[in-house]
């Protein structure tokens, strides 16, 4: 399994959480969608397990990378400049 797709799977159950959870208190805090809710309720849940797959995916590079840099370069592509690896994490006595 790849380390993109382990990230994901470990992403998935918050995201999925917090989707829901927007969706119940949504549908809790609107008069016309609160007198339909059990109907609405169970259309949240299949929408947070279908919509928590792709985001997921889409934010496990990013919680990969070191530092995600704002220049328009991939999180994957991102430097290491600074990094242990360059002396970054090492003091100077």
């Amino acid at each position: 399994m790849r380390r993109r797709s382990m990230v994901a799977l470990l992403v998935y159950l918050p995201t999925n959480a917090v989707l829901f959870g927007i969706g119940a208190v949504t549908i809790l805090l609107v008069p016309s969608l609160n007198a339909r809710a059990d109907v609405m309720i169970p259309v949240v849940v299949a929408a947070s397990f279908i919509l928590a797959a792709p985001i997921a995916w889409i934010l496990a590079p990013r919680l990969q990378a070191r530092s995600f840099r704002r220049r328009g370069s991939p999180p994957d592509e991102a430097s290491s400049e600074g990094g242990v690896a360059n002396g970054g994490g090492v003091r100077p006595d």
